[in-house]
């Protein structure tokens, strides 16, 4: 598993655009952070009443990605193997190794990162639920939904090993 080496900064003084996506690539990072040095085991542990296990929310924030940066726009998304209308995308099922899930993750925020460089902040599209959306709007949704669950990542992580933190120093 590969991660980045160093947190990417807000800029003080970027751009919109450059400062959502900004965002948004230090909680993502902030997820990958959470999987380091731990093998199969604990990644799939089931930690919460709920079922929260960290390979689980990362298959989740994938699909999620590949949902509101793809699909939304009409942007191409790779098939998915599960169903995420039944919470499917939650957990890591026994054919699920985690290179396979951090792989879709990976391809998921590169695909994202295409419809954000491609688009404009007013560029719209229309989201599974029928509602018109602005890529503004996806960007603070995938900020707000992806800082969640690197949140309860980091509950998870600290109940596996009492590991802490989000962000690497610079």
């Amino acid at each position: 598993m590969t991660t980045r080496t160093g947190a990417r900064q807000v800029p003080y003084t970027g751009g919109e655009k450059e400062s959502l996506h900004a965002s948004l690539d230090r909680h993502r990072d902030a997820v990958l952070r959470k999987l380091e040095g731990l093998d199969d085991e604990p990644l799939r542990r089931v930690m919460t009443p709920s079922g929260t296990n960290l390979l689980g929310l990362v298959k989740h924030l994938a699909s999620v990605e590949y949902g509101w940066f793809c699909s939304t726009f009409g942007r191409p998304a790779e098939p998915l193997w599960f169903d995420p209308a039944s919470e499917e995308d939650m957990s890591a099922g026994q054919g699920e190794t985690t290179a396979r899930i951090v792989e879709f993750y990976g391809r998921a925020r590169a695909a994202a990162d295409r419809t954000i460089a491609d688009l404009s902040l007013d560029d719209v599209g229309t989201s599974w639920n029928g509602t018109t959306v602005s890529l503004r709007w996806v960007l603070i949704r995938m900020v707000e939904e992806t800082a969640r669950h690197a949140g309860h990542m980091d509950i998870v992580r600290e109940l596996i090993d009492g590991s802490t933190g989000g962000h690497r120093p610079d």
